[in-house]
């Protein structure tokens, strides 16, 4: 197995122990953009294009947002499998070409939504499709310190933090806007908030409320960065009763607070071991994934930058 790294930040890192998991003996290399880059354990850094090995499996693409269909279009014309961090970009120019582009050359383009894998949400996904129950309200938060998320590093300073550098709470957390559209289905109408006046004083959105309308309930989904203490959860009411689902200690109560569902000794970052292996099977299967599609995403970004 030899994959090349895009960008190696911390997310690209998470990848990497995950397939190294999967495939201890993988060739590693990341496509570096400044010669002094740091040397990674166990990976051969490269710094052209031209210096790629002679086979690729395929590459994780994990720049800046801006940057990703810089590096996607490259990939496309080597007929290299992608697996491309989320958000796929973070304007919407040319990504309805770049859609149909994959699916007339058929490629293999993955989005990494990790959080499709964390077992509360499975849980919460097979229950809303099996069951089909009744569903009146849904409210979706996820709240965070942006501070806190790279320490020795000025957060200001961090493409987060950038709007010109695809920075924004809107793009950062896009995983909920993701399992909402996975757990209930595309909207009817989508309205939107973006505001960016906290006391952090970034330029990106720290601050974003959308209210999703459906036939029969309305999903509201609060993300911001300036939470001190986290906050990750989803509160459905449904006709009967009303269940919040914690996503940082997956699991799931209901309105008398017993246990509907619980598994705490999954962590999130166990997830990036299950999405890379369904990533890997799908190429060991000479299959296109049917999950977190380019398409797919496509279709969430347009609501988020709405």
């Amino acid at each position: 197995m030899t994959v090349l790294f895009i960008g190696f930040g911390s997310i690209a890192q998470k990848h990497k122990n995950a397939l190294l998991q999967l495939y201890p003996e993988a060739a590693l290399f990341a496509l570096r953009s400044k010669k002094d880059a740091s040397s990674i354990s166990g990976v051969t850094n490269i710094y052209e294009w031209s210096a790629l090995p002679s086979h690729v499996d395929f590459a994780v693409v994990a720049t800046p947002t801006f940057l990703h269909m810089e590096s996607l279009n490259i990939l496309l014309r080597k007929k290299i499998p992608v697996m491309l961090e989320k958000p796929i970009a973070a304007s919407l120019d040319g990504l309805d070409a770049f859609s149909e582009r994959i699916n007339a050359e058929h490629a293999f383009v993955y989005i990494a939504c990790n959080l499709r894998f964390l077992p509360v949400l499975q849980f919460l996904k097979k229950f809303i499709t099996e069951k089909k129950p009744v569903i009146n309200e849904v409210n979706i938060y996820c709240g965070s310190f942006l501070p806190s998320w790279r320490l020795g590093i000025d957060f200001r300073k961090n493409y987060s933090a950038l709007a010109e550098m695809g920075g924004g709470v809107h793009l950062d957390l896009f995983h909920e806007l993701d399992y909402a559209y996975w757990l209930f289905g595309l909207p009817q109408q989508s309205q939107v908030i973006k505001r960016n006046v906290s006391s952090l004083k970034i330029n990106a959105v720290d601050y974003a409320m959308y209210l999703w309308e459906y036939k029969k309930f309305t999903a509201a989904i609060t993300l911001n960065y300036y939470r001190p203490v986290a906050k990750r959860s989803i509160e459905i009411i449904f006709e009967e009763d009303v269940w919040n689902a914690n996503i940082l200690t997956n699991e799931i109560k209901n309105s008398k607070n017993e246990i509907i569902f619980s598994n705490q000794q999954y962590q999130i970052a166990n997830t990036y071991f299950d999405q890379m292996k369904y990533v890997t099977d799908c190429l060991q299967n000479k299959q296109r994934p049917l999950l977190n599609t380019f398409g797919t995403s496509l279709k969430i970004l347009k609501l988020c930058l709405s």
